[in-house]
């Protein structure tokens, strides 16, 4: 195993290890929520609202901004040093500071027209359109915060600083829980509730930016901005030339958002399940790729600073390896206990026993591409540490195509989780694109390796399922029950049986993952 191999699997195992807190926080966090406003019209305003600011903090903030910057901030580094690189952040800074500024400003007049194109049938609703203008106002302001976030996450990552920034997600999560708690002991009306929300969602974006700084202190980073929004320096021009067609291609993605969105405002309640769907989605795409693909975003930008093409081919055999090993079972497994999972974490209060299998069966749909969802996350920093950005760009675009063309065909036939569906296919299809592209025009993909690992982890998982399906029956005729404890021990018994089977399947396989996943864990332990 080598040394670029145990470097990609310990990384991503703390990444993995910190983003896992995140993510279950977050879970955390949409339990109360469903319990607080279910699928009600309450609820599908703030998802609206919300959505509004996620989709501009993708384009611009987290997503454009770290395919970009990374690579930059990397060579700007390793040509003209330390100091030479700070120069550059700041500048990126004070930039992203006035466009996103002047967005913001436009956000706030505009919001009524974003609402009206996002959720047309909300007007039908009385003070349903109204609220969700109110609440995307109060939520704007998170774009620019986590903008700044995100630069702050960009900076310490270069710097293989990835345990912090893993971390600062949590704290959006710990404001919207602890603000949720505090609802609950104000025992305010519904409609005040979701706004107090919106306000705790905006401390929670702040906290994420506050953790990050200390550790951007120590590095020896210091903020002073340096506006360049006309582009007239060359480092806002050599970000922006990643940032147009990057922005393009994730603007493609939004428009996936933005029509599963108007598709679903047609359905009562489909907002809500596809959002808890999603996610839940995010648990095993954050614990497993988003760890894996900010190690490798890191690692292939200094493989392209150093035109060590050998090098990219093995850190995207290792970081794809690990992909299949950890999203396979995910997949499988999620699939097989979508019902009682969903049931466990959501089910109580406003949310109820029809919502639990509509948005099990939206799972399950989304769950059919969790594998190159992953995978995408993992390729796409290959491009745009190569200055290939078309490519990426090309690849949404036909993604976003397929999946317009998926709802348009099926969603009237088969409603709201043909667009679940969509999503789905609209992944294979990107990831597909990515890595056929990659083999040509890149490197020399290693395909044999990667089926070899592909095919191996689903073996595994195949068996795992299969034990999964029935151990859980079996658990529920040994204990009976509709109770709290008995859905958790038989959830958590099924699970933990399907960890050990799956690890024993690896091990007679001899993936080759297992083991750096193990090696690099048992290294940490040592450590300590």
């Amino acid at each position: 195993m080598s040394k670029s191999a145990k470097s990609i699997g310990g990384s991503a195992a703390i990444v993995g290890a910190a983003t896992m807190l995140s993510r279950l926080l977050g879970l955390a966090r949409e339990q109360l929520f469903a319990a607080l406003f279910g699928t009600t019209a309450l609820a599908e305003a703030f998802l609206v609202a919300f959505r509004i600011p996620n989709m501009l903090r993708d384009l611009f903030a987290e997503g454009v901004f770290a395919q970009a910057f990374v690579p930059s901030y990397k060579k700007t580094i390793a040509k003209h040093g330390q100091a030479r690189g700070f120069e550059f952040a700041n500048r990126i800074v004070g930039t992203l500071l006035v466009v996103i500024g002047i967005l913001l400003v436009f956000g706030f007049v505009f919001a009524p027209t974003l609402v009206d194109a996002m959720a047309p049938e909300f007007s039908a609703i009385e003070g349903k359109r109204e609220l969700t203008v109110l609440l995307t106002r109060i939520m704007l302001p998170f774009l620019l915060i986590v903008s700044m976030a995100a630069i702050a996450m960009g900076i310490l990552n270069s710097h293989e600083k990835y345990t912090t920034p893993a971390l600062a997600p949590a704290m959006f999560n710990v404001a919207s829980i602890s603000g949720a708690l505090l609802l609950l002991g104000l025992e305010l009306g519904l409609r005040q509730s979701i706004i107090g929300w919106a306000i705790a969602a905006l401390c929670g974006g702040f906290l994420q930016l506050c953790i990050q700084i200390p550790g951007l202190w120590k590095l020896g980073f210091r903020l002073r901005p340096k506006p360049d929004p006309l582009f007239r320096n060359n480092d806002t021009r050599t970000v922006a030339k990643l940032m147009g067609p990057a922005a393009v291609g994730l603007a493609a993605m939004q428009v996936n958002v933005f029509v599963n969105t108007v598709f679903a405002s047609q359905e009562e309640g489909a907002v809500a399940w596809l959002n808890y769907a999603f996610r839940f989605l995010q648990l095993p795409i954050g614990i497993f790729g988003v760890a894996i693909a900010t190690v490798a975003t890191t690692k292939l930008a200094q493989a392209a600073a150093e035109g060590n093409k050998q090098q990219a081919r093995d850190d995207l055999q290792t970081s794809l390896g690990l992909v299949f090993f950890l999203t396979i079972p995910a997949t499988v497994g999620l699939f097989v206990l979508a019902e009682p999972i969903i049931q466990l974490i959501y089910q109580r209060r406003s949310f109820v026993f029809s919502d639990t299998l509509q948005t099990a069966a939206a799972l399950r749909y989304y769950m059919l591409g969790l594998i190159t969802y992953a995978g995408i996350k993992v390729m796409a920093p290959l491009f745009y540490a190569n200055d290939k950005v078309r490519i990426p760009m090309f690849a949404s675009i036909l993604s976003v195509v397929i999946n317009i063309i998926i709802n348009v065909t099926l969603f009237p036939v088969y409603g709201f989780k043909m667009l679940a569906l969509g999503t789905a296919v609209a992944s294979i299809v990107n990831f597909a694109t990515l890595y056929f592209f990659a083999n040509n025009k890149i490197v020399k993909m290693p395909s044999l390796e990667l089926s070899k690992s592909f095919a191996k982890a689903g073996v595994a998982a195949a068996a795992m399922g299969v034990a999964a399906h029935f151990l859980h029956q079996e658990l529920s005729y040994a204990i009976p029950g509709r109770g709290i404890l008995r859905q958790v021990v038989r959830v958590l018994a099924t699970i933990g049986a399907s960890i050990i089977i799956y690890g024993i399947c690896a091990k007679v396989l001899r993936m080759q993952e297992m083991t750096q996943l193990t090696s690099a864990v048992d290294k940490r332990f040592r450590k300590n």
